[in-house]
C-alpha cells in the first residue's frame, strides 16, 4: 500500500555538509522528521559533490518517514563558478563583472537540462544566458544557431 504524503520541504544545502543546525534542523524538526537520519543519507549521497550548493526536495509522509531528491546546482551558482566570481553585479544593467563564452553557457545548460522546463538545448542555453545577463555577466559572440 502506498504511503500518504504529508508534504514537501525544499532546501539548498552544501553537498556533504548537512548538519542539524539551521536551516536543516528547524525545517525537518518541525515536521517530525528524523534529522540525523536525513543528514547521514544526504551526506552519503552527495559526498562526490562536496562544497557545492545543491537543492533538495524532501517528501515526508504521515508515518514520519521521508524520501528526498537531490537536484543539480542552481544556474546562478554554476555561472559564478564558471566566471570565478563571489557574487554578481549590484547593477547588472550598468556594471558588467565578467564575460563567458557560448561554449561555457552550453556546458551549464547541458548539466542543468534535467531540472529545467526546456525541451531543446537552444532554449536551455537562452535561459542560462538570461540568468547570466541578470547577474551582470555578458556572453561573448552571437548565439550559435543549429541551422
Amino acid at each position: 500500500m502506498a504511503k500518504e504524503v504529508a508534504g514537501l520541504i525544499k532546501l539548498q544545502i552544501k553537498g556533504g555538509a548537512a548538519n542539524p543546525s539551521p536551516p536543516v534542523g528547524p525545517a525537518l524538526g518541525s515536521k517530525g522528521i528524523n534529522i540525523m537520519e536525513f543528514c547521514k543519507q544526504f551526506n552519503a549521497r552527495t559526498q562526490d559533490k562536496a562544497g557545492k550548493i545543491l537543492p533538495v526536495v524532501i517528501t515526508y509522509y504521515t508515518d514520519k518517514s521521508f524520501d528526498f531528491v537531490v537536484k543539480t546546482p542552481p544556474v546562478a551558482v554554476q555561472l559564478l563558478g564558471a566566471a570565478k566570481l563571489k557574487s554578481g553585479s549590484a547593477e547588472p544593467n550598468r556594471k558588467k563583472v565578467a564575460e563567458l563564452t557560448w561554449d561555457q553557457i552550453k556546458a551549464i545548460a547541458e548539466d542543468k537540462m534535467q531540472d529545467l522546463n526546456c525541451f531543446t538545448l537552444d532554449s536551455a542555453m537562452k535561459l542560462v544566458a538570461g540568468t547570466a545577463r541578470s547577474m551582470g555577466i555578458t556572453v561573448k559572440g552571437d548565439f550559435p544557431s543549429n541551422n
